[in-house]
């Protein structure tokens, strides 16, 4: 196949409905030798902010010059943003080769989307003599495809209500699919919070006996009035600490997925990996994450406008926006384009967003779980409907909200990843080359 013949064949298994479970995963990768056994990894999960930990978690290491493997999802416009080695994404010869080569396995089998990606990765990382490898989970833990591989970390970000139908309807169930991670002996890193799923991610722990590394008890950050903020550890980091450090993106919910990055790292340096306190520094000074609290401005037919686009699509993450929007961000009025997945609740994201918004614009980014605009619209707040316009496609919502803004208003497109994606190709153009 050729990269476009297998792309359209990695789509195809789309049709192949989610299946939560590792003997599929299991199966195939004993076929073609287990790669991945031999991969140092970093596993990573957690509601909320599994991206941003990564992505920052490679950042750093690139900078310290270890080649480092990042697999991460969903993506927002080209399959080949899942798989980077650095600032290198994959190419499409060797996605091309890679899927040719895991469809001639297969032969008439089928697996799904996310195990097919998840293939491509452990066979690319094993071949290119990778120092480490950073793992993020599609979805939950215990049975995602990713949780066939003993790290050398293991972290978990937060844990809050996603994804229901397949993890469950409360913050038990879900904190224990999240916790499946946890492996015999592989040390934790996590923030998760009491009431929210820590009983079951200490239970966990204590069953694996493996240490668990808690944000704000074995380490913690400090703001600072001139927006530096530090990190210091308590004797489970031999009281470690740095300072004056700034991170790179918006939303002061980074500064704890930076604090769980830096724990992940003193945990590696344990296990004889070097990064320097300047390092560290400027690495966390240059992390950049598309489609996630990105702000810019564009030139729009002949006036400026302002962009603020993020993957919000839950409550907690919506509530992170929120919070960004009312702290960091400066603007006259705001223009919201939304559009999410049908699965999602729709009624509390679309409340706290409009609420604050001048205008709503409900659109539907293309694929079957999209929710259409009316649906969009009846889960709005009755006391905000007249706020609302619906338009069918993305660029006509993003045409829109254009005519709608002043130079001195914001843009905000959110809701789901799929949308954010639709609307920065059309805006800044393909994130791979």
């Amino acid at each position: 196949m050729n990269y476009q013949q297998a792309w359209d064949y990695l789509d195809s298994l789309q049709f192949h409905k989610i299946k939560l479970g590792l003997d599929a995963m299991r199966q195939f990768m004993a076929r073609v030798n287990n790669p991945e056994r031999d991969l140092k990894i970093v596993h990573i999960a957690g509601t909320n902010g599994k991206g941003s930990v990564s992505v920052t978690l490679l950042t750093l290491l690139s900078r310290a010059g270890y080649r480092v493997g990042l697999y991460t999802s969903p993506h927002l416009s080209s399959v080949r943003e899942r798989f980077r080695i650095g600032n290198t994404f994959i190419s499409e010869e060797t996605f091309a080769r890679l899927a040719t080569d895991i469809r001639n396995v297969l032969g008439e089998e089928k697996i799904t989307y996310f195990e097919f990606t998840t293939a491509i990765a452990f066979l690319w990382f094993a071949e290119e003599n990778l120092d480490l490898v950073i793992l993020e989970t599609g979805l939950g833990g215990r049975l995602d495809a990713t949780n066939i591989v003993t790290p050398l970390v293991s972290v978990i970000t937060n844990i809050s209500m996603d994804h229901e139908a397949y993890l469950g309807n409360t913050i038990s169930a879900v904190a224990k699919e999240k916790a499946g991670i946890i492996k015999p002996a592989v040390p934790v890193v996590s923030a998760v919070q009491d009431g929210a799923g820590l009983d079951e991610v200490k239970n966990a722990c204590e069953k694996n006996e493996t240490r668990l590394y808690l944000y704000n008890r074995d380490f913690h950050s400090t703001r600072l009035e001139n927006g530096e903020w530090q990190w210091l550890a308590k004797e489970s980091f031999s009281d470690i600490s740095y300072a004056s450090l700034r991170c790179s993106m918006k939303g002061d919910y980074q500064i704890e997925n930076a604090s769980l990055v830096l724990a992940t790292l003193n945990l590696l340096i344990a296990q004889g990996f070097q990064i320097t306190e300047e390092q560290i520094r400027k690495g966390l000074a240059e992390v950049h994450w598309p489609g996630r609290l990105e702000s810019f401005s564009l030139k729009r037919n002949e006036k400026e406008v302002n962009y603020l686009l993020d993957g919000a699509h839950n409550p907690a993450g919506v509530e992170s926006l929120i919070r960004t929007l009312q702290t960091e961000c400066n603007y006259d009025k705001l223009l919201v384009i939304w559009g999410a997945m049908a699965d999602k609740d729709l009624q509390t994201t679309l409340a706290m967003v409009a609420e604050l918004a001048h205008s709503i614009i409900l659109t539907r980014p293309d694929g079957e779980r999209s929710a259409d605009p009316e649906l969009l619209l009846e889960n709005v707040p009755a006391a905000y409907k007249e706020k609302c316009s619906l338009f069918p496609t993305v660029e006509a919502a993003i045409a829109g909200a254009e005519n709608a803004a002043n130079v001195n208003d914001l843009i905000l497109i959110a809701g789901s990843l799929y949308l954010v994606g639709a609307s920065r190709k059309i805006l800044l153009g393909e994130l791979v080359p």
